[in-house]
């Protein structure tokens, strides 16, 4: 890695960082655990621009840093399964040509959200959580389209520079 790869994956690092704690300063939208997923529009322009090991490894720093200072260790479960299964399937997405940023950004959305469930059913051992999921869904794709036109304008603003 370069001078200038590390100094754009640690400004990258830090804006994730900053959104994140911003966004847990906000009020959940609607119902509980509910949130616009800010820093997630940072991971998609890594993704979309650099590619995904790039931002695999932003996404693991978002985890451990942002379950460390802002968190606890069961959030950084919940955190880190989502961000799995959310990176997974926005990178087999980003694959396909016709899959526009907002596209993308909405799978991720989405599989974020069944990643947190899955490990609530798994460790809590309560399938109750699935009522819950409808909910999780319909906000995962309107937060997902709302951070998919901010990447995708992000990116367009990018690079024209």
């Amino acid at each position: 890695m370069n001078a200038k790869t590390v100094a754009r994956f640690g400004l990258m690092t830090g804006v994730m960082l900053v959104l994140g704690y911003v966004e847990a300063l906000l009020p959940s939208f609607g119902a509980p655990g509910i949130k616009l997923g800010l820093s997630n529009t940072v991971l998609l322009y890594a993704l979309l621009l650099s590619g995904p090991k790039e931002a695999i490894l932003l996404a693991a720093m978002k985890v451990l840093l942002s379950g460390f200072l802002f968190g606890s260790p069961s959030a950084m479960l919940y955190s880190a399964a989502g961000a799995a299964m959310s990176l997974l399937v926005m990178v087999l997405i980003s694959r396909f040509p016709l899959v526009s940023p907002v596209g993308v950004s909405v799978s991720g959305a989405v599989f974020h959200n069944i990643g947190q469930c899955a490990v609530a059913i798994l460790f809590i051992k309560v399938q109750a959580v699935l009522v819950y999921l409808p909910v999780l869904l319909i906000s995962a794709v309107i937060t997902g389209i709302i951070t998919g036109i901010t990447a995708k304008y992000l990116i367009l603003h990018i690079k024209k520079k």
